[in-house]
């Protein structure tokens, strides 16, 4: 609790319970702030936000409200210093791992953070929540916004964490979420196609990404998938590249692949490292280098570090493996773009057929649906297409669209979920495996504006108990 006054220069000794720029979260005693986003002018929600509770407003423009007003020149600079007073903390306080990319962000920023909780205590905010010591929170955006960011600050600082290891998505880049922020490192996954729906062009979606490396420090360092067309674009000079061509800084190589580890090499200016990973297919090598990389780069024991590869724990909702006493196995994992279907499908050809449950969630790039399709019925010996957070569309008319021209039987359609996850269960034999796509571990189905609580995770423990 402080004083409006304490937040901002003002005569208003009012009790502040809490801050949102969202008037959908405002609850009786916050302060709204009327920052104006990318897509949405939040100004046009202050009447929204008093109904709500707001107790005071602030605001870029001449205004005349029912509650204190507080008239700013730079919103989004006043944002930050209110956030900042409110929380007690700056982000100074803390060293800062940026992830970026199209996929691989949430599997490489956890990897990073176990690894680095190895020596110092160490931070993760992504997709899958915030995880400060044993404890995880739930979090609405991979990046969340600015007031949401210093209350997750506040807590990483109870806990006594130096470090904090973040997804940065396209989005927050967009919507200035992380601009107070300076990185000590940056490291790019990979980029392909993704999001046109918000960024409109490929090279607005590359560009949006590319800013990261702006909020770097002067002595930061700058980690790139060399073997990805996109991420060479990147043009800095404190870069370092990694992957399986030559040409890299670390150069991958001798990849063998058993039942529940994968083997390689990694060679840097006559050194070579070798590696045992519990983080199976291509795609993983490249999370887990990626992620070794960035921790030795604040010059940890490399020795250390690839001994504890070889035991770190599978990341929720990323290739999480089931077990069923028929003999099938059960894999969750969160892939729904095109690179991040293809690469796991491709992983998957030692299994004697692969069965996949998906859909594509609603209001996103329609024009992707066909191809997705395509990897599926190129890879997947049996498709059952269901809802992925169909939102305001069909989810039918979303496997239509996903089945294309395919002229082939072997799939189905069945809109609830849980019972197309059910189905795909009943026609696994011994050997196959079961690829449960596109959610991972979320909690919630979008449909319509709503969140319903849904989880694939517990659809599958309680059909495996059975």
């Amino acid at each position: 609790m402080k004083k409006l006054n304490q937040l901002l220069n003002c005569d208003f000794p009012i009790d502040i319970s809490g801050i949102s720029t969202d008037s959908r979260n405002i609850e009786p005693g916050f302060l709204f702030i009327a920052i104006k986003g990318f897509h949405v002018d939040h100004y046009d929600y202050v009447s929204d936000a008093i109904d709500h509770g707001a107790v005071a407003v602030v605001v870029d423009r001449e205004s005349n409200f029912s509650v204190p007003t507080i008239i700013v020149s730079d919103i989004n600079e006043t944002l930050i210093s209110i956030c900042e007073k409110f929380y007690d903390v700056k982000s100074d306080a803390f060293k800062f791992i940026g992830i970026t990319g199209t996929d691989g962000k949430t599997t490489t920023s956890i990897i990073t953070r176990n690894l680095l909780n190895l020596f110092v205590p160490t931070a993760y905010i992504g997709t899958n929540g915030l995880y400060c010591g044993n404890d995880i929170y739930p979090t609405n955006n991979t990046t969340p916004c600015i007031e949401e960011l210093y209350r997750f600050f506040s807590v990483i600082r109870e806990h006594k964490c130096k470090f904090i290891v973040m997804e940065v998505s396209s989005e927050a880049m967009l919507h200035h979420r992380v601009d107070s922020i300076m990185f000590d490192v940056i490291a790019f996954t990979n980029i392909t196609e993704d999001h046109l729906n918000i960024h409109k062009t490929v090279e607005n979606y590359i560009n949006s990404k590319f800013r990261l490396t702006t909020l770097c420090k002067n002595e930061g360092k700058i980690f790139i998938n060399g073997d990805d067309e996109n991420c060479q674009m990147l043009s800095v000079n404190n870069k370092i590249t990694f992957g399986f061509s030559s040409y890299n800084d670390y150069v991958i190589s001798n990849v063998k692949e058993c039942q529940k580890n994968v083997y390689f090499n990694v060679k840097c200016k006559g050194e070579k490292y070798n590696f045992c990973s519990p983080f199976l297919g291509n795609y993983n090598i490249y999370n887990v280098v990626l992620s070794w990389l960035i921790v030795r780069s604040f010059a940890f024991s490399d020795l250390c570090l690839i001994s504890s590869i070889a035991k770190m724990p599978p990341v929720l909702g990323r290739r999480e493996l089931f077990y069923d006493l028929r003999g099938f196995t059960v894999l969750l994992d969160y892939a729904h773009t095109e690179n991040g279907i293809l690469n796991l499908l491709q992983s998957l050809s030692h299994y004697r057929r692969i069965i996949v449950v998906t859909g594509a969630a609603g209001g996103r790039e329609v024009e992707k649906r066909p191809r997705i399709g395509d990897i599926l019925f190129q890879y997947a010996d049996y498709i059952v297409f269901t809802m992925d957070d169909p939102r305001d569309e069909d989810p039918y008319e979303i496997a239509l669209q996903m089945i294309g021209s395919h002229k082939e039987e072997n799939y189905t359609f069945i809109r609830n979920r849980k019972q197309a996850i059910s189905c795909a269960f009943s026609v696994a034999l011994e050997g196959d495996v079961v690829a449960i796509i596109g959610k991972g571990r979320d909690n919630y189905m979008a449909i319509f504006d709503r969140r319903i609580s849904y989880s694939d995770y517990e659809v599958i423990q309680k059909i495996l108990q059975k």
